[in-house]
């Protein structure tokens, strides 16, 4: 079958990677795609946020299934848009109703409280709200944490210890800091504890949970510092046993596909679910409606079934009859970010040494070829992702290939794993 994957980072490439080992797997089509996708088929010139484009796309490859990698197109509705204009093509990805469970932060609160889901206590104020808002932080111990109610690439969640700065920052947010994605903000407890990453597949009535991750969001070692888009990650979290994935299961996950089915949602892909173990119990920080980055380079590697029969499972209301087979072995991904970032940086330094690596996965996430030069082209440049007994082993082999890539500026962390 022919299959269009769209985005174009480091989860797109590792989506990419596996799909492509399916025998079932035709041709590949990747929009817009990185250099690293297209070594698995063809790039489309085409955004992710041109649905027409998209579709058109799909009918003129004769595309079969199409598998959503970022977040925004599900958010505005490319589920419904393509289920619409062709109602045979099979799409992994929410329809918009879904979508909102990371689309809005107020929503998901509401959600996981209507169904006795475990989360942080929360009140949200409106832009006409202010003076109530900064009236409540004050009623509140700090830390004080405030999150923008839509999608704010990754810069609408603030965790300030300053009452008088948080109060700022909200009338700050409220007044237009975020755009439309802060015309509600959501002020919430602070929960102190370990955070991972859950990702459960569902077809919205059954679902498979695939191997489990953390991922470290801080430019600095030791988890200093900016938050990134993420600067590497972990599979399995060894703190993660088989008693907590149960009570995860049974308080968390279940609720959460519940929820999905009672509400009608046409659901048909991942339901990310960020977790925090707070003394010993799991509770929920936030949903997103796909894959994380860079979680999905550790846990895509781990899982041994064939991608593309799963994800048609999934389109087909099937999921129930699928046995998941993981990988006993940890994996550990390192990323490789440009200099400055996650604040300026510049892009177009040539990149070397990836032919250098050996006993890794290299997984492009900002790349792009300039006078047939592989040279950098964001933030986050590449993923390198490694196997190992123990997770330290795979963070090992990881840091070992980071020193042979080079590309000016070019930094990683080096304590990926390390607090586990």
């Amino acid at each position: 079958m022919n299959i269009l994957l769209l985005g174009g980072g480091g989860r797109e490439h590792a989506l990419a990677w596996k799909l492509r080992q399916s025998p079932y797997c035709k041709r590949l089509f990747t929009a817009p795609g990185n250099p690293g996708t297209q070594a698995l088929g063809d790039n489309l010139d085409i955004a992710v946020s041109d649905f027409t484009g998209i579709a058109n796309a799909a009918g003129d490859n004769e595309i079969d299934l199409v598998v959503v990698g970022p977040e925004v197109p599900l958010v505005e509705g490319l589920v419904d848009f393509l289920q619409e204009k062709l109602p045979a093509l099979a799409v992994i990805g929410p329809d918009k109703a879904g979508a909102q469970l990371e689309g809005s932060k107020a929503f998901a609160k509401a959600f996981m409280a209507e169904y006795g889901i475990p989360t942080a206590g929360y009140r949200e104020f409106s832009a006409a709200q202010v003076e109530q808002g900064v009236a409540y932080l004050a009623t509140q111990p700090a830390p004080y944490v405030l999150k923008a109610d839509g999608l704010a690439a990754g810069k609408g969640v603030l965790i300030l210890d300053d009452l008088a700065e948080a109060q700022q920052e909200l009338r700050s947010m409220l007044g237009g800091k975020f755009g439309a994605a802060g015309h509600t903000v959501v002020i919430e407890e602070f929960l102190d504890g370990i955070e991972f990453s859950v990702f459960v597949l569902t077809d919205g009535e059954d679902y498979k949970i695939l191997p489990v991750a953390k991922d470290y969001k801080r430019i600095g070692e030791g988890d200093t510092g900016l938050n990134t888009g993420g600067m590497g990650a972990i599979s399995p979290p060894p703190f993660v046993s088989a008693d907590l994935m149960a009570e995860v299961e049974a308080q968390i996950v279940r609720p959460t596909i519940r929820g999905i089915a009672d509400r009608g949602f046409q659901y048909r892909g991942i339901v990310f679910i960020g977790c925090i173990l707070v003394n010993g119990q799991p509770y929920v920080i936030e949903y997103n409606c796909r894959l994380g980055d860079p979680e999905t380079e550790v846990v895509l590697p781990r899982l041994e079934n064939d991608l593309v029969l799963l994800f048609l499972a999934t389109c087909r209301g099937q999921l129930a009859e699928q046995t998941l087979v993981v990988d006993p072995r940890a994996a550990a991904t390192v990323m490789l970010v440009s200099g400055g970032y996650p604040e300026a940086y510049e892009k177009g330094k040539v990149i070397t040494g990836v032919a250098a690596i050996t006993d890794s996965i290299p997984f492009h996430a900002g790349t792009t070829t300039l006078a047939d030069q592989l040279v950098t082209n964001g933030g986050r440049v590449l993923a390198l992702t490694s196997y190992g007994m123990t997770v330290n082993e795979a963070v090992s082999t990881s840091l070992r290939n980071a020193e042979r890539v080079r590309f000016e500026g070019k930094y990683f962390r080096r304590d990926i794993g390390k607090d586990v």
